[in-house]
């Protein structure tokens, strides 16, 4: 049993994005057994009740809940910061090659090692993650992820047209490739297991009936793909499948779209699109840096909100500014600024929610992470800023709980986040 003290800022309730209210405690007590907090409250009363344990002190600084990722690509690590290209052109010039890459189990093991240290540095302790096109790969992710102790989902990528050559398969490999994965790494320990065709631009009917299969045959899957992320990738697609009434339909007609599904982007939406995620309980992945990048556009937050859409942050990594999460969310805030009254106004609570408890609930994890509550794994980080860096300054003269987290958001970094723990466990 250790106790961890600090201050402690989260958003626990499951409310509407415009409406989160900050839970904030200074100089709590987190009393963390076999990984669960099974206590909080005022630090001197909690350690009343719980003598002579550990104390942990983190009262220089913040303590949050872990960082949730709903979409980052694990082979693309590489080639961030590649600026200038729309999203196709993106892809063939140089996320592609370098996904290619990963065929040598060599070069995926260093990519893969590369990848969870960039989540941890980050902070983000659980993630949906956008697998490579070869198995081999796929294991040296599951065995990196699972070593270091992350919550992660992932999958086999799919795609058998549209794409280099050395990135495609065949249905029946696929679903084979897909079945000894889950087999190996589905439940076990943090991981599970997600079906994850590329696009449908890049995979046939016959694929997609190949993921559904793959949903429907592994207990407890998920599934994950890219939807209207750029007008090019829309117009084509919707040449591809010219009986689908959109591109939701492409994945919802094969029995993808349900509540353990999380589309990325959904930049280019239509309202017959948010209105079936809705209606499935299906999930979406804003990506704001990477729409920003790739000049994407700009997502249509309100319109998901109002139907009821539940929507998480992800790096998206290859296209996106890096792995961070606290990143994701000011940039998230500030493109909803933009839209001025088509934007979602959004607070300091509302974008750590979008960073923690909002992703933990997209994932169905929402009774396990995304918040420090009583009952809850102690997966945590704390920020403490260097001494008299901007954010230092901004923490010791913060007006209020939801002021700090304010500064936090706007100038924090990985270079503040001083400790990360999964289930108690410090990755650090």
């Amino acid at each position: 049993m250790t106790v961890f003290r600090g201050t402690v800022l989260d958003t626990p309730e499951d409310a509407t994005l415009g409406t989160i209210r900050l839970r904030a405690e200074a100089d709590a007590a987190l009393v963390v057994e076999d990984g669960r907090i099974s206590a909080r409250g005022p630090f001197a009363e909690t350690v009343r009740d719980h003598p002579g344990h550990e104390v942990v002190d983190l009262r220089e600084g913040l303590v949050l809940p872990g960082l949730v990722d709903a979409h980052v690509h694990y082979p693309q690590v590489r080639v961030i910061g590649a600026l200038g290209m729309p999203l196709l052109q993106w892809l063939e010039e140089c996320a592609l090659p370098e996904e290619a890459r990963l065929e040598s189990i060599d070069y995926a093991r260093q990519v893969a090692d590369e990848f969870v240290q960039g989540l941890v540095s980050a902070g983000t302790t659980t993630a949906l993650v956008f697998g490579s096109h070869f198995a081999s790969a796929v294991d040296a992710l599951f065995e990196r992820v699972t070593r270091a102790g992350l919550r992660v989902t992932a999958g086999l990528v799919a795609s058998d047209r549209s794409l280099p050559e050395p990135l495609l398969s065949t249905p029946d490999r696929f679903y084979a490739e897909s079945m000894a994965l889950a087999a190996r790494w589905h439940g076990v320990g943090r991981t599970r297991y997600a079906a994850t065709p590329r696009f449908s631009y890049s995979a046939s009917e016959d694929m997609l009936d190949a993921c559904g299969s793959v949903l429907k045959d592994v207990e407890g899957a998920w599934f994950t793909s890219h939807v209207n992320e750029n007008v090019a990738e829309v117009a084509a697609v919707a040449e591809l499948f010219a009986a689908a009434e959109h591109y939701v339909d492409t994945y919802d007609r094969h029995g993808l779209v349900g509540p353990r599904a999380v589309l990325a982007h959904n930049v280019h939406a239509s309202d017959p699109e948010v209105a079936l995620l809705a209606a499935r309980g299906a999930a979406v992945a804003h990506c704001p840096t990477s729409n920003s990048s790739l000049g994407s556009g700009w997502f249509p937050m309100r319109r998901h909100v109002e139907h009821g859409v539940r929507v998480a942050l992800g790096s998206d990594v290859g296209a996106g500014t890096g792995f961070s999460i606290l990143k994701e969310a000011l940039q998230a805030y500030l493109m909803q600024q933009l839209l001025g009254a088509d934007g979602l106004a959004l607070t300091a609570p509302d974008l750590l929610h979008l960073a923690t408890r909002s992703g933990a609930l997209a994932l169905g994890l929402g009774d396990e992470v995304g918040d420090l509550s009583v009952g809850k794994q102690f997966d945590a980080l704390w920020i403490r800023p260097v001494p008299s860096d901007p954010l230092d300054v901004g923490l010791r003269h913060a007006a209020s709980p939801e002021d700090a987290l304010a500064k936090t958001l706007a100038l924090g970094s990985a270079a503040d986040i001083a400790d990360v723990w999964v289930g108690g466990q410090s990755l650090r």
